[in-house]
């Protein structure tokens, strides 16, 4: 009997999507008798029942595209269950579209909200199967998701670009990465590119111990430094902060984000030259990395082999080099934060890498 499987993509995109898209589709054509539903636009597309039937080679050609054939938007969980003005019960259309196109399952490629808008339509007694990706590699469960690996490599050359220019004109730069709760991108792509200051949400930071650390690279002939600067990171003080009283301390900042704020303190207080250079969604763009790649096309894989035993319920997920899969009650709704004991840090530490703490 031919099984139906749908495929949506949620959330930001990344590089990666496409490859597991593919992986999915191809693995599914091989081991079984399946038509294959694109669901466009992520869950909005399976509220509006906007869909398409994908046929073989749909799926050529698309291993090394970055963003996702499907389309994608971000359909935040907290309003799933709420009716807004479109009077439309978001959570009952999807599963009646769900039904009416007769899926046997739907593989949902996604971050952290994604999980838990899957693990919602699970208890509401569907049949799902989701991938982790991010470039923030915080979904809790996965050593990795993909999508983290390009981010880095695309992290790491704006910083490593950005050491000719602030050596050239005695400036200190402070490149602003993504991650607002979670720092690996910073972390890794700021170790990688040898950032003098590495500052991520896990590790408040006081201005006092940046500034000291910028003018010990001054007084030890240094004629430029780099901070790596999480979205997300936070001063000590803030730190303590609720998140209302947190959101409001920022809103009455004149500086649009934290590295703003940061560079004026470092140009007032030490006299240095700063500037700061934001590459915001460039960091989502572009053809994934063969890492990503290969890490995409066995997640899909192992999706495949879970719906043909009938499993369902699961994300898979890299845990200890080997592919996974894990409940998805379990994985929905936690985040997977860098942890202060981690090597990475460590390693950075020894390397004379400042954490600002």
């Amino acid at each position: 009997m031919k099984k139906r499987i749908g495929i949506l993509t949620s959330g930001g995109d990344c590089p990666g999507l496409n490859a597991a898209i593919r992986a999915v589709a191809k693995s599914a054509y091989n081991k079984m008798d399946v038509e294959i539903i694109g669901i466009n636009d992520g869950f909005k597309g399976l509220i509006n029942k906007d869909y398409k039937i994908m046929k073989p080679e749909d799926f050529s050609g698309i291993l090394t595209r970055g963003g996702t054939i499907l389309g994608t938007a971000r359909t935040p969980f907290k309003k799933m269950r709420k009716i807004e003005e479109d009077n439309v019960d978001k959570v009952k259309a999807m599963v009646i579209n769900y039904n009416a196109l007769a899926l046997d399952v739907l593989v949902v490629l996604g971050g952290n909200g994604t999980h838990k808008n899957a693990n919602l339509l699970r208890e509401e007694g569907l049949n799902i199967i989701a991938l982790p990706k991010t470039i923030d590699n915080d979904i809790w469960g996965t050593d990795l998701t993909f999508g983290f690996h390009s981010a880095v490599d695309i992290a790491t050359d704006v910083i490593d670009r950005i050491h000719t220019t602030a050596d050239s004109h005695d400036r200190v730069m402070l490149v602003e990465l993504m991650g607002n709760k979670a720092g690996w991108l910073t972390l890794y792509s700021g170790v990688a590119g040898g950032a003098d200051v590495v500052l991520i949400p896990e590790i408040p930071f006081t201005i006092e111990n940046v500034l000291s650390a910028l003018k010990e690279r001054y007084n030890n002939g240094k004629n430029f430094s780099i901070l790596a600067i999480a979205e997300g990171a936070r001063t000590q003080e803030e730190a303590l902060m609720t998140r209302k009283e947190f959101k409001k301390h920022r809103r009455n900042l004149k500086d649009p984000s934290i590295s703003f704020s940061l560079a004026q303190e470092i140009s007032s207080r030490l006299g240095f030259e700063t500037r700061v250079t934001i590459p915001g969604h460039q960091q989502r763009g572009g053809a994934p990395t063969s890492y990503d790649r290969v890490l995409a096309t066995q997640f899909g894989a192992h999706a495949i082999e879970l719906i043909e035993k009938n499993q369902f319920g699961y994300t898979v997920a890299l845990e200890n080099n080997k592919i996974v899969s894990k409940p998805l009650e379990e994985v929905a709704g936690k985040l997977k934060t860098v942890n202060l004991d981690n090597p990475l840090i460590q390693a950075g530490r020894l390397v004379g890498t400042s954490f600002g703490d």
